[in-house]
């Protein structure tokens, strides 16, 4: 895959790449609690975390931070924990949801059979304590990762037979979108602790390319691309009737192949931009700007409630012991300047080195070394990439003048 800096115009064709991966990459995510940092899952059957450099690639990157291996077949999903640092979950075709600590590059927590059939979505709640999976039974489930156990599920949530998409949002109900009996596509709010009946439910039209949702908390407004439309829809969530209100659709001529949104902190506050979508075209990729106009140039408080910023309000530890706590909110009052991020160190345990709690001190005497070790190891890993590097340039160039005399050969021949 491509990680570029944000511009206009066309890139390169020799533009670096992030190509670690044996098989196709299927899903990216960045991480929310480190700018520099991307997981991907493939179908190689592995997901890889990946530290992009400060100043994007100059040289493309092969080498992942870590490797996770567990699935038995190909990745589709990947998506962080929104409130607890190095919590990733990974979700494959062997129907199993994996969580991992990055950290330690460890799959602490294994969901293997609760889903009989393909997941087409996961998604955290508010303060990651709970999950909401739509899978191709047509079931939307409510699960507790850590406890292991499936808090609330919908059969038939969507009676069509195709993809369904499921949300949470800030409140805890779960958006849904998929498709009636009749193939019209619909719109669904349900509250999980009565899945019963849902809070509303709205018929939407009969094209067939798939809803996907993108969901601001911060003004409960929810964005619909339907794959290979060209408009976008959006809708606010309110308490009351008919809790999901129609605003209004964006048009444009072309469709859509897949959509990205920018994060609230990457807006541009002076210009009351509440969205930004990147829409991916068959050849480029076009940023969609939603602005909301307004005659004063002061900063607009209701546009801008505060919002999830990007430090971890957990560790990936205290997460897996069972706290949680709500993501930790920044004001854009002045703009988001972004902080120094940390690189991210994976610490691999060693199942031989389960020592006794006594030997805490002791611990804490070779945790220098041990930092030593990983920049080491860092220093070698460069190192690799750069004689790697070398390597191709050189066949490269021994390839054209192999060539290059070859031409010349027929070139004489011709002459002759």
């Amino acid at each position: 895959f491509l990680v570029s800096p944000l511009q206009t115009g066309r890139i390169d064709k020799s533009y670096p790449t992030v190509c670690g991966h044996t098989g196709p990459v299927l899903d990216i995510d960045w991480c929310p609690h480190n700018d520099q940092v991307i997981a991907s899952g493939s179908e190689d059957c592995t997901v890889m975390v990946w530290q992009i450099p400060e100043n994007g690639l100059t040289l493309s990157l092969t080498e992942p931070v870590v490797v996770l291996e567990g699935h038995s077949k190909r990745v589709g999903i990947v998506a962080w924990h929104p409130t607890a640092r190095n919590v990733l979950l990974s979700a494959g075709c062997d129907n199993a949801i994996i969580i991992w600590n990055v950290g330690t590059g460890e799959a602490l927590i294994n969901l293997d059979d609760m889903h009989v059939d393909m997941i087409y979505n996961v998604s955290w709640n508010r303060n990651g304590s709970l999950i909401c999976t739509a899978s191709k039974d047509k079931k939307v489930r409510v699960i507790d990762p850590r406890k292991q156990e499936i808090v609330a599920e919908k059969e038939k949530t969507h009676e069509g037979a195709r993809p369904m998409r499921a949300i949470f949002l800030a409140d805890g109900n779960i958006f849904t979108t998929g498709f009636s009996r009749m193939s019209e596509r619909q719109l669904a709010l349900w509250n999980p602790k009565n899945m019963e009946e849902p809070i509303a439910l709205h018929e939407m039209d009969t094209s067939n390319g798939v809803l996907l949702p993108f969901y601001d908390p911060d003004t409960n407004i929810i964005y619909l691309c339907g794959k290979g439309d060209s408009s976008i829809r959006y809708f606010e969530i309110t308490d009351e009737s008919p809790y999901v209100h129609y605003l209004n659709t964006f048009s444009s001529k072309e469709p859509q192949r897949g959509m990205g949104f920018m994060p609230k902190r990457g807006l541009d506050v002076n210009k009351c931009e509440i969205a930004r979508f990147f829409k991916l075209h068959e050849r480029k990729c076009e940023p969609i700007i939603m602005t909301v106009p307004r005659k004063s140039d002061l900063f607009q408080d209701d546009l801008y409630p505060d919002t999830a910023g990007p430090e971890a309000a957990l560790e990936a530890e205290e997460w897996f012991e069972g706290k949680n706590a709500d993501p930790l909110l920044i004001s854009l009052k002045h703009g988001y300047i972004p902080g120094k991020n940390r690189d991210l160190k994976v610490v691999k345990k060693n199942i031989l080195d389960n020592k006794p709690a006594a030997n805490k001190k002791s611990d804490l005497i070779n945790a220098p070394k041990k930092a030593a070790d990983a920049s080491n190891t860092q220093n070698d890993a460069k190192l690799d990439e750069i004689l790697k590097e070398l390597k191709s340039i050189k066949d490269t160039i021994t390839n054209q003048d192999e060539r290059i005399s070859k031409l010349e050969q027929q070139m004489a021949k011709i002459a002759d």
